[in-house]
């Protein structure tokens, strides 16, 4: 008799990492050479974590062999908290911060200290998939609240309100936003903030883009609109410190932490059990967090995260079968197709199809739990010629469909 897995597993979906790129790991062992834009990985791309961050944990290999604290070590904690403070968080101390291992842990832990069966939890759409899917497996009901396109994908307030009841428990912002690259302005903030104060929810704060910003775009810490609501906020070295393979994420509580302790307790209680997150990768955050912060030097006109992003926005522009909306924060773009195409393809169908016989891997829109399915989303690590040859391909592959 075969063995089934878990029911809970069939409201989990993560195609970024799902068949498509699992065909194309087929495609790679066949010979065949595949552009890969379906993960912001920034070290496949020859994005390097500094070499301070390297020093900072052989110099400290020989502490990080026993576990440490469940919560993380002292030093790297509190770096988190005079970060916090930097940005104008008052009240947090290193007991309020929690490392992890990837800010992907943390979010499991923190739903899992928070829901029971049935409850509820406001997630955007389009979403990171891992929050809908771990809603799920801790029991929880994700609803996803609107950021249409034509309105710079900002949340939708009025219709986030409509989906509260009295089962909700938590509303999740993702700022800057993947996979949109919407970054939120104050007066959209500080109207979440609003309805997480007037209904009691927890504010979960996915901020591990918050360095990564363009233009004019600022971003703002939604900690320092909330000192009245249990805020979580969430980040760490994965993407700003370009080291995704440390797994170092951290989560920090804020605002209102009377009411927080009873949850508080309960976070310490799950990372007691997993008994701690990785150690030696915990050493390089007191580094990451002081000093220069070399990511400015990759956003603003010139740098490499810049000019890829303007590549992809000009060949966007100059397309007559893809749409975008000027993605202002993190590493991705949420190209949409032309309306000539509504019914001949689909996210799904253009995707396989362009891997297949173009060799470029990329995550159709609807991966992101959006209710339409004509989006898809790459990332902008790549170089402005890998760049370049990846949109001659996606036109060649829509020239047959138009």
């Amino acid at each position: 008799m075969p063995i089934k897995s878990s029911e809970v597993l069939q409201d989990v979906r993560y195609e970024i990492r799902g068949q498509l790129a699992n065909h194309a790991l087929e495609l790679e062992k066949r010979g065949y050479e595949i552009i890969s834009l379906n993960i912001g990985n920034p070290g496949l791309y020859g994005f390097r974590t500094p070499e301070t961050m390297r020093l900072a944990m052989i110099e400290n290999l020989a502490q990080a062999e026993p576990y440490c604290h469940q919560k993380g070590i002292f030093p790297a904690r509190e770096a988190v908290v005079m970060q916090q403070q930097n940005r104008g968080i008052q009240g947090v101390t290193v007991d309020e911060v929690f490392i992890g291992n990837g800010v992907s842990e943390l979010i499991d832990l923190s739903l899992r200290a928070l829901l029971n069966p049935g409850d509820e939890v406001l997630v955007p759409s389009p979403d990171y998939p891992l929050w809908s899917a771990a809603v799920a497996l801790n029991g929880g009901i994700a609803k996803h609240y609107r950021c249409a396109e034509d309105n710079g994908f900002l949340p939708d307030i009025s219709h986030m309100e409509s989906l509260i009841n009295e089962r909700t428990r938590a509303v999740v912002v993702i700022n800057p936003n993947n996979p949109s690259g919407a970054v939120y302005d104050r007066r959209t903030l500080s109207s979440i903030v609003g309805l997480a104060e007037r209904y009691g929810l927890v504010v979960m704060a996915d901020e591990i883009y918050d360095q990564m910003v363009y233009d004019d775009a600022e971003f703002i810490p939604l900690a320092t609109l909330a000192p009245d609501s249990v805020c979580l906020t969430f980040s760490g070295l994965s993407k700003i410190y370009r080291a995704c393979g440390y797994r170092v994420g951290w989560a920090v509580f804020s605002g209102n932490l009377e009411a927080a302790r009873d949850y508080i307790h309960g976070m310490e209680l799950l990372a007691a059990l997993r008994l701690c997150s990785n150690v030696p990768g915990q050493w390089a955050v007191q580094t990451a967090l002081g000093g220069n912060q070399s990511i400015e030097q990759l956003v603003t006109a010139g740098g490499r995260l810049y000019q890829s992003r303007q590549a992809v926005i000009e060949r966007a522009a100059a397309s007559n079968y893809l749409h975008l909306e000027r993605p202002m924060g993190a590493m991705y773009a949420f190209l949409r197709l032309d309306e000539q195409f509504s019914g001949k393809l689909d996210d799904q169908a253009f995707a396989l199809e362009l891997l297949e016989n173009h060799h470029v891997l990329v995550a159709p829109g609807s991966s992101f739990n959006t209710p339409y399915t004509d989006h898809f989303r790459i990332t902008t690590l790549p170089d402005t010629e890998t760049l370049n040859v990846v949109f001659d391909r996606i036109d060649a592959c829509l020239t047959q469909y138009s």
